[in-house]
């Protein structure tokens, strides 16, 4: 036992400063809401859009990651969106709280092939905390021996191209190196830079329905190491163009494709002004795996003031 709470604690310790002042990004961005990991879809789709996520890591492990974010974008003229981030998260003795401001701008490449360019930038600002009130025994790092706490202001820069139904971004996070300075030896990163790729394309199979294969890749520059998402959607829609929609990720290490950190069912629905997203994954690390019951994550989100805008760079891939 003790050497599982060792592990715990090193686990949650080092990813507390492995998320590089930045909420993680778990499935939520996958509950139509890929404004999670791009600054440059702020605005696309309906004119005002919130979004809730609640996400809890590995039910069942004492001080497992957990976060709650909300997210808010919408629509400025006819070309341009802004959006806000609020975000909580706490991942053992690890504690941040944040939020982004976003403005995004969007052009017409062709009009008659439906090609889009958009680009997007975000103010991150962030308050992390590391608590240790009773590591004496287990503690990793002998620099570390009392409460410590920083402020951060950031920035994250994002692109994003559209092709008909075809879409891929690129994100910059943390685009400004700097030093947490806890004065500690061995866990502080000297580079806070994350990279995300984020791509996938809407088949239209006929029926109201949909198939929406994405893929999203992520790497830090801390340590160099990345992982990889590959997801999978099916959208049905009615008469009314609400839908519900059900779907499966695989998320792995780029270096460990063939053990994958989870897999999991996803299922939602729009109705209205409404949506909600429920994603469950299960842990299948041999460490944790029989120590947990999975991770879920819930997203429920609100749409108002909807409208046409006169510019076709403004509307998303999905028929919200």
């Amino acid at each position: 036992m003790k050497k599982i709470l060792i592990s715990i604690f090193l686990l949650t310790v080092t990813a507390g400063y492995s998320q590089e002042l930045n909420v993680p990004v778990a499935t939520q961005y996958l509950a139509d809401n890929p404004y999670v990991i791009s600054p440059s879809y702020a605005g696309i789709g309906d004119n005002f859009r919130i979004n809730l996520n609640g996400y809890q890591q590995w039910v069942g492990v004492k001080d497992a990651p957990r976060s709650q974010a909300l997210y808010v974008d919408f629509r400025v003229l006819d070309q341009s969106g802004v959006g806000l981030t609020l975000y909580n998260d706490s991942n053992g003795n690890t504690k941040q709280t944040g939020g982004k401001l976003t403005f995004a701008h969007h052009i017409i490449l062709d009009y008659y092939s439906k090609q889009y360019l958009s680009f997007g930038l975000s103010y991150i600002y962030n308050s992390f905390r590391i608590d240790l009130p009773d590591l004496t025994n287990i503690n990793p790092d002998a620099g570390i021996t009392d409460n410590r706490s920083t402020t951060n202001n950031n920035f994250e820069v994002g692109f994003l191209y559209r092709n008909k139904e075809f879409y891929v971004s690129a994100t910059a996070t943390n685009i400004l190196q700097k030093n947490l300075d806890f004065t500690t030896t061995k866990l502080e990163p000297n580079l806070l830079t994350n990279y995300q790729l984020y791509s996938g394309y809407v088949l239209d199979i006929g029926n109201r329905a949909e198939l929406e294969p994405s893929a999203f890749y992520q790497l830090f520059q801390s340590d160099g190491r990345s992982n990889t998402d590959l997801n999978i959607k099916y959208r049905k829609f009615n008469r009314y163009e609400d839908y519900y929609w059900v779907g499966a990720t695989y998320r792995f290490l780029n270096d460990q494709i063939g053990e994958p950190l989870g897999v999991g069912p996803m299922v939602g629905f729009t109705k209205g002004y409404f949506s909600m997203g429920y994603s469950y994954q299960i842990t299948l690390d041999n460490n944790l795996a029989a120590h947990n019951s999975g991770t879920h994550s819930l997203t429920i989100g609100f749409r108002f003031l909807q409208g046409v805008s006169n510019c076709p760079c403004t509307q998303g891939p999905v028929h919200d």
